[in-house]
Order: structure tokens, then sequence, then C-alpha cells
């Protein structure tokens, strides 16, 4: 059993499940992600994969982007918060991911 990652980090749930839980839509979903500000993992058929993390980051994004806060500004407090923002790991998975669906391995 790993012991790296609590629950709240195992990236288990579908973006449909994600949009449900945070009343986003699976496009803003997406939109945060190539902004950088989330990095889901991708399933051997490219279907990203969220976590409980994700789902509160991405809450606390929307009412930041309600406020008025830009992308930008977003992502560059979470870099002074220590917030990871794509560890090597996640960058590896996100390749991994996409060399996946690219080649269907």
């Amino acid at each position: 059993m790993n012991h790296d990652r609590t629950y709240k980090d195992k990236k288990v749930i579908s973006i449909g499940t994600v949009s449900e839980l945070t009343g986003l839509s699976e496009r803003q979903i997406r939109y945060y992600e190539h902004r950088k500000l989330i990095y889901p993992e991708r399933s051997e058929k490219g279907f990203r994969k969220y976590s409980f993390s994700d789902v509160e980051l991405l809450i606390e994004i929307a009412n930041q982007i309600e406020d008025g806060v830009f992308t930008n500004e977003i992502r560059n407090n979470m870099k002074k918060k220590d917030i990871p923002i794509a560890s090597e790991e996640i960058r590896n998975s996100l390749l991994r991911g996409q060399l996946n669906v690219q080649f269907k391995l």
C-alpha cells in the first residue's frame, strides 16, 4: 500500500464528477489546466483524473476568478504559498498519458 499519498491526493475522480462537485463546466476545468493552475493525471486511455485536493483547489480558483483575480495572479500567488505547481512526478505522469494516447500504448 502506498503511504506517500493520502486519499485526498489520489487522482481517481473523472472530470464529469469534478464538474458536478465544483459547479464548474468541463471547459472551465480544462482552461484552468491549460493556464497551469491544476494538473490532473491521465488514465491509460488519456482521461483526466483528479483528486479531492484538486477539487478543493478548483473551488478556490473559481472563487478568486469570481472576485476578479486573473489566472496569472493566481498562479503567482500559488508559487508564493509553495503550492506545488507541476512537480516532476506530475510532469512525468502527464507525459506518459500523452504518449499513451498518441501512440495507443
